[in-house]
């Protein structure tokens, strides 16, 4: 014998109970089925009611619909054999109809006839499998629960005579047959009234009845293939759970999660018969198997939330070490109806804070307060608060018990989304750790924490301005990787924003490729699209040379956006600027912004973390510059180096943004100020290669006269020479200053034989000095630039939790 019970979604028209009988009728068991109501039916029949006592007229055009939903129904399956259905279910409604009518003379809503009437919806949708399958050729009995179910009403609940009934159905049915069909949620109080079993009753009825009828397994029918790891309208990411045991099912189902009810368990639970969770519309998949038997191999099954909550706070100094006072605190809200969610206790005993549904926060302050006036008036407590707005996230799994580093990873989780946690509950089961956050939070800390457990990819949403050289080819870099780093390091990296000075372009889930700008450029909606509160983390990849976006990124980043950029302005620019950038709790990272795609930063601040001393810093820090003076021999004029150098695309398109060497002063800033050196821009001694005179003109009469370079620069050479020296554009820090210029080397010295476009920076320290340590390679170029950034996204999206 096998249980089954079917939803309102699974039965909600004549396709559907078609399907549904299909299902049966394919299986080779015994069967008891619980059906439930067509969708909406019952909520349908509770306004009818409530129409009547109201004495809206209306009632009788609801009442209508509703019978012409049903008789429609029974027209389209059975055909030609309707009419003992057809006749069956116009004498239910005209009895309906006669019992409205004299609800709405009444007047006010009769508890017992609401019971009644709530119920009706089963027994109809009911009616109409059986006779679909007797239809079909099929053996079946039709059984109203009413006959033979009976239940007490209780604060918990309804609750099964399981004797009375199990007599009743003897006396009933006699020996069971091949195939029962059940009405769902109904039954009848000891003393004769008919009644409900409340809300997901009929999932509640579907268990008594296989209890009753000693079924083997229970299947309980809806429209999703079984429980997934978390709501997917929140983390479309969530998976399928194979196996959950009961009690893990009755965590999450608590915090809300689309699982079967707990109480629908508990006949299940005592009489150990396991429950699958499957689809209607997809008969075929096995679904979720729900049972005594525990699956430990991952410590977290799933997470879910609880919206529309408040926390209470008790506090003061009079509650510590006196008995009872959370006795009467709970005692005070009970007789206020107010239901725990959650409690917490400090072990000072200073306060106690329990979360409760929002809709109860002023009732359950006022109880307390209330409870409490002498303390209070006394000042042995101080204050009795409620904070609304409070969501509740709970992460279940048998598998926590006993393994350390749940707590810290799911803490860790919401650190890195910059979720606050406002209060704590874990029970000594250790299967299910709850917390109270911000419901504006909700989203974000949900999928943070799934991805945090690795029951979904880390989802990174990432915007990106500037979309030029560097920023196209950061982009394309990501789109070829993007599929190999979800496939292998389980992370998702999304552009969902690409900004450029005029016009920008929002996608969602994401930004297709090669897609065009489409909007005028609002960096306000820009920064909001991309720090979405359905995503867990928010990247932006700034790929601009713009000061105006680098005054930005301490707002975004205290919003917990994270920032990458190759952009020198943030790290060069006002300390005061800068300080407030590196206080914030986000990730700020610009490695590219010195070497491009070299480790230089990176190095630096790995000699500084494991205790080195840095004592002096010497580098070429300009591709540009590089390029002039390794071929500046005296051959070719300096001025057409320059020109020669622009024709190749290796100085910007006013090259003395190049020659005044201000970029590579920018430079060095950033470096000092990685090297805890509070230094300004201004403070670096820098020569220019610009003349005085060439400075203010127009770039197109500097180009017209770029030989006015020539004579001071082969002065400055033939002097090199003549010390058997060579020219190199170099930036030193040393004893807290810095100095960027035209100096003369050795022929022998590491930065007389780099490559053409090489950057190459010395470090000495205390551990390398006699053998300085060097960092060289192309510092310059859209691709080793992007790969940079691109690097260091990987290193944030590390540190949130990928897999890398």
């Amino acid at each position: 014998m096998i249980g089954h019970k079917f939803g309102g979604s699974s039965v909600a028209n004549a396709e559907r109970i078609s399907r549904v009988v299909d299902i049966l009728l394919g299986r080779a068991e015994r069967q008891v089925v619980v059906i439930s109501a067509m969708q909406g039916v019952t909520d349908a029949l509770i306004n009818l009611v409530k129409l009547a006592a109201a004495k809206e007229g209306s009632w009788k055009d609801a009442l209508l619909a509703l019978e012409i939903k049903h008789l429609d129904t029974a027209q389209a399956l059975l055909g030609g054999k309707a009419d003992p259905v057809v006749e069956k279910l116009k004498a239910e409604f005209a009895s309906l109809e006669d019992l409205l009518h004299a609800q709405s003379l009444i007047g006010a809503v009769s508890g017992d006839l609401l019971d009644l009437v709530s119920g009706l919806g089963e027994v109809w949708s009911s009616t109409i499998v059986d006779a679909t399958l007797r239809a079909r050729g099929a053996s079946s009995r039709w059984l109203d629960a009413r006959e033979v179910l009976v239940v007490d009403k209780s604060e918990l609940g309804a609750m099964v005579q399981w004797e009375t009934s199990q007599k009743k159905l003897s006396a009933h049915l006699g020996t069971p047959g091949d195939r029962t069909i059940v009405t769902g949620f109904v039954a009848r109080t000891p003393d004769g009234r008919i009644t409900t079993l409340g809300r997901n009753g009929s999932d509640y009825s579907g268990a008594i009845f296989a209890a009753l009828f000693g079924a083997t397994e229970l299947h309980i029918w809806s429209d999703v293939d079984g429980v997934l790891s978390a709501d997917p309208r929140l983390v479309p990411e969530a998976v399928l759970i194979e196996k959950l045991s009961y009690s893990e099912a009755c965590e999450l189902a608590y915090f809300g999660a689309k699982v079967i009810h707990p109480q629908t368990m508990a006949p299940a639970f005592e009489r150990n018969i396991p429950i699958i969770a499957r689809s209607t519309f997809n008969p075929t998949h096995p679904g979720t198997r729900i049972s005594a038997e525990q699956d430990l191999s991952t410590p977290v099954k799933g997470v879910t939330t609880f919206t529309g909550l408040s926390i209470l706070n008790i506090e003061g100094a009079g509650m510590i070490g006196v008995p009872g006072t959370a006795e009467r605190a709970f005692q005070a809200l009970k007789l206020s109806g107010v239901s725990v969610v959650m409690i917490s206790q400090g072990s000072s005993e200073h306060s106690i804070c329990c979360v409760i549904r929002e809709t109860d926060a002023e009732a359950a302050r006022k109880a307390v307060l209330d409870a409490f006036t002498r303390e209070l008036h006394s000042k042995q407590l101080t204050d009795v608060t409620v904070t609304r707005g409070v969501a509740a996230l709970a992460v279940v799994g048998d598998g926590m018990a006993g393994t350390p580093g749940v707590a810290a990873r799911l803490f860790s989780a919401l650190g890195r989304a910059g979720v606050n946690v406002r209060m704590i509950a874990q029970g000594s089961s250790e299967r299910n750790i709850s917390v109270a956050i911000d419901a504006a939070d909700a989203r974000r800390a949900l999928r943070a924490v799934h991805a945090g457990f690795y029951l979904s990819p880390q989802t990174i949403s990432v915007g990106v301005i500037g979309p030029g050289n560097v920023g196209q080819a950061f982009l394309r870099q990501l789109e070829a990787a993007r599929e190999r780093l979800l496939k292998v390091s389980n992370v998702d990296l999304r552009v969902r924003a690409v900004v450029g000075r005029k016009q920008m372009i929002l996608g969602e889930p994401m930004v297709p490729p090669n897609a065009k700008p489409n909007v005028d450029t609002d960096l306000d909606a820009f920064a909001a699209h991309v720090h979405a509160d359905h995503l867990p983390h928010a990247v932006i990849v700034d790929c601009s040379p713009s000061d105006a976006i680098a005054e930005r990124y301490a707002g975004w980043l205290a919003r917990g956006i994270h920032v990458i950029t190759p952009n020198k302005n943030a790290g060069s620019g006002p300390f005061a600027r800068y300080a407030a950038i590196k206080a914030t709790r986000a990730h700020f990272r610009y490695e590219s912004t010195v070497g491009a795609g070299l480790p230089v930063i990176t190095t630096l601040r790995d000699l500084i973390d494991t205790g080195d001393e840095v004592l002096s810093v010497e580098g070429i820090f300009s591709g540009t510059l590089a390029y002039l003076f390794n071929k500046f021999d005296g051959s070719t004029p300096f001025s057409a180096l320059v020109q020669q150098a622009k024709e190749l695309g290796y100085t910007e398109p006013d090259p003395r943004d190049d020659l005044s060497g201000l970029d590579v002063a920018r430079k060095l800033v950033i470096l000092a100020r990685e090297n805890g050196w509070k230094m300004e821009l201004s403070q670096v001694e820098l020569e220019s290669l610009v003349p005085e005179p060439l400075r203010g003109v127009s770039v197109a009469d500097f180009l017209a006269r770029l030989s006015e370079l020539d004579g001071p620069m082969s002065a400055k050479l033939a002097a090199a020479k003549k010390e058997g020296r060579v020219l190199r554009y170099v930036a030193k820090l040393e004893a807290g200053k810095a100095s960027v210029g035209l100096v003369a080397l050795p022929t022998d010295h590491s930065f007389a034989h780099i490559k053409l476009t090489d950057n190459v920076v010395q470090f000495t320290t205390r551990r390398y000095r006699q053998n300085p340590l060097v960092v060289q390679g192309p510092g310059a170029g859209p691709d080793v630039t992007a790969a940079g950034v691109f690097a260091d996204l990987l290193r944030v999206a590390s540190a949130l939790g990928a897999k890398l």
